[in-house]
């Protein structure tokens, strides 16, 4: 506002939010007088707020902002409230919040064969009664919450402490070991039909978690999360975990127990004590240690408690297929997502190759050993399964679950380990013995022949030969080719390695040997139609590398040479065909490795006690398994041995009979003629029923050394 002064000039009055003066004016013009010479006033009342002086002394004044900074303050909120509306409003069609307060949905999977049309296994799964959480032990909610949600009790749904401590033991561990999920969060997950990783699910999660905390007590939080949460085995609740695992009520479970089941929660696929009982107790030690962390035990407590023992309640018997049904089920699961009603599953299994491999474990006549079959494409669909002789009388899985010495079948990586070390098929070693850091392996003959090639060692399974192998082209080179081609298990980094004294699974050598076949590395075992989603650091890390044509061919050079003319000739087929016995320390495990046409087969056999099958060798029973099950399975026939005098070095020891197989089931094979018929039986079974010849002559008497078959054998 202006007021005229005594010269008739207008002045400018400035008051504390209003500043009347021209915009323009320069800022050394003096100041005009506006109080006549009269005093100034005392206080500075009438002046609405204290200008802040931001040059110093005698420079200008800059307004206040204080209604400026409100103004934002009241738009943010406006904005935050839309928002939250919004959010709502998008989550209520998404994911009706009504939802998070309905329990899960049983649910059941049928497994289908490969045809998508026979169904090989139907598993519903085994639910719990619900659970009070206020009258478990308190050790047995505890035990979660240690583990899972330290916090459980002072955040309302989400926990921005934990997820910034998983972050940083994430970035710490340079990989994602740890997530933020408070037990709330993994409650609300349980509502939604769907199992996938996005960032939209997670905010919903989110939102449901919120939901719950306003709408539940923390006791029907934690109450409704043990009743649910999924323990492996295709069990959910604890109720029905408890049972499963240790025959025993939730409210009876000790501290050992309550720590394992809590332990299962992280992956209850991979850690069921079923299936992986190091883990799982590995895991329950890292319960109690949390237990003892958050001061829910003292430190002797906690040293005083022992790993979990198991007691198992007896599963029921699947139909065809069973071994495989076991194995495939959790990937089947995870798969479908959370299920409700009844999911139907199409797996890899091949019905027919599957009673084909299951017919010839019983025709191989095995008394107390047992044995496993795996059969798979080369590109790791796995078609048939055996874990054992008998589901029924044990379910343990010989094929998936058992790690067994390799024996000669882990040649294969010694020698691949060699050519990619610059040899060939025709380049030479020595096979005499050696003496490598005090330890000197013999030849199983007790022959040594000098200078060979490696295709007559590795036909020959030379012990010495691939040690020396070992040694020239570093035990390291040999594991990281075990590790390229899919070998997980633990290798001890010296050189007694090469005649396959660590221990693997069926399942994993089989895969191995199916990366020959394919031509690439490595091959993932799978028994599932539809591959699983991967994300990107999944295909950075488990990218398929390619041997080269000449590295594969040389390996088929070395396989065919077993096959045909080493250990493995009882195993050859009328068709080109590939293979590598493999006999463990004191003939306690037998295999046979190889593959054919499409399929790659491998054979295990083996006491389950791991005791000593005196003169057991893969190149006997394993090989011939191996061989009934292809010529079933290809349709073709065993290789004619051409009459000539076979070289006995050439073959593994031959099976004692003794209580190893029973005689009275043992495969058959030659003629037999009589009252004017001539009647053959071939080495596949095939039956030929003609009229003898007038020449041939009746049978010759039973060889002296044969035993004679009971009756009580039959």
């Amino acid at each position: 506002m202006a007021f005229p002064d005594r010269a008739g000039k207008a002045s400018v009055m400035r008051t504390g939010f209003f500043d009347f003066r021209h915009r323009d004016a320069p800022d050394e013009a003096p100041p005009l007088e506006l109080t006549r010479g009269l005093p100034p006033p005392d206080g500075p009342a009438w002046i609405d707020d204290d200008p802040v002086d931001l040059e110093g002394e005698g420079g200008p004044l800059a307004p206040p902002r204080r209604r400026s900074r409100w103004r934002w303050v009241v738009r943010g909120l406006a904005a935050l409230i839309i928002l939250f509306f919004i959010l709502v409003g998008w989550l209520a069609i998404t994911a009706p919040l009504s939802k998070s307060l309905e329990p899960i949905t049983p649910p059941s999977i049928t497994l289908l064969a490969a045809d998508g049309k026979t169904p090989i296994a139907r598993r519903g799964a085994t639910i719990g009664k619900p659970v009070d959480a206020q009258k478990l032990p308190d050790h047995v909610t505890q035990a979660f919450i240690a583990i899972e949600d330290r916090r459980f009790y002072r955040h309302w749904g989400v926990d921005p402490w934990g997820i910034g401590r998983a972050m940083a033991h994430n970035i710490a561990a340079r990989s994602m070991r740890e997530g933020g999920s408070t037990i709330t969060q993994q409650l609300a997950k349980n509502a939604f039909l769907d199992s996938d990783r996005t960032a939209g699910r997670k905010l919903r999660e989110m939102l449901i978690a919120f939901w719950l905390e306003a709408w539940l007590t923390k006791n029907d939080i934690l109450s409704r999360y043990l009743s649910n949460v999924y323990f492996g085995d295709n069990v959910y609740g604890l109720d029905a975990a408890a049972r499963h695992y240790f025959s025993t009520a939730p409210d009876q479970l000790t501290v050992a127990q309550a720590a394992m089941l809590a332990g299962l929660v992280k992956a209850p696929s991979r850690l069921a004590p079923t299936g992986n009982l190091a883990g799982a107790r590995a895991r329950q030690k890292l319960v109690v240690g949390a237990m003892a962390d958050v001061g829910l035990l003292t430190k002797s407590e906690a040293a005083d408690v022992r790993p979990a023992r198991l007691r198992v309640d007896r599963v029921a018997a699947l139909p065809n297929g069973s071994y495989f049904a076991d194995w495939v089920l959790p990937a089947a699961r995870d798969q479908a997502g959370a299920i409700s009603a009844e999911t139907q599953v199409t797996t890899t299994l091949d019905a027919r190759l599957q009673r084909a491999a299951e017919r010839a474990v019983r025709r191989a006549g095995l008394r107390k050993a047992q044995v496993a079959i795996v059969a798979m494409r080369p590109d790791g669909r796995v078609v048939a399964m055996v874990g054992g002789k008998a589901y029924g009388d044990s379910p343990f899985n010989r094929a998936t679950q058992a790690r067994r010495q390799a024996g000669s079948a882990f040649k294969l990586f010694v020698y691949l380990a060699a050519l990619r070390n610059g040899l060939t098929p025709d380049s030479v070693v020595l096979d005499e013995p050696v003496t490598i850091s005090g330890w000197s392996p013999k030849n199983n003959d007790g022959k040594y022949r000098g200078e060979i090639t490696l295709r007559e060692a590795f036909a020959r399974s030379s012990n010495v030969a691939a040690a020396r192998l070992t040694q020239q082209a570093g035990v390291k080179q040999v594991i990281q080719a075990a590790r390229d081609l899919g070998i997980s298990t633990p290798l001890p980094s010296e050189a007694t390695i090469a005649l396959g004294t660590a221990n693997t699974s069926l399942l994993e050598l089989t895969a191995a040997y199916a990366s020959v076949a394919a031509g690439a590395y490595p091959v993932r075992p799978h028994g599932l139609d539809a591959p699983q989603e991967r994300g990107w650091m999944d295909y950075l890390g488990n990218r398929s590398r390619s041997f080269g044509s000449r590295t594969q061919d040389e390996l088929k050079t070395l396989l065919s040479a077993s096959i045909n003319e080493g250990t493995g000739r009882q195993a050859a087929l009328d068709i080109e065909s590939f293979g590598k016995t493999g006999t463990s320390q004191d003939n306690r495990d037998a295999l046979f490795m190889g593959f054919a046409g499409d399929l790659v087969v491998g054979v295990w056999v083996g006491n389950d006690d791991n005791s000593p099958n005196p003169g057991l060798s893969g190149g006997g029973i394993p090989a011939r398994i191996w061989r009934d099950f292809m010529t079933s399975a290809l349709g073709v026939g065993a290789k004619e041995t051409a009459p000539v005098v076979v070289d006995p070095d050439a073959v593994d020891i031959p099976d004692p009979v003794g209580d190893l197989i029973d005689n009275g089931t043992l495969p058959v094979e030659g003629e037999i003629s009589g009252f004017g018929l001539n009647l053959k039986i071939g080495r596949d079974g095939s039956i030929a029923l003609k009229p003898a010849p007038a020449e041939k002559r009746a049978p010759p008497p039973p060889d002296a050394d044969t035993p004679p078959v009971r009756r009580d054998e039959r």
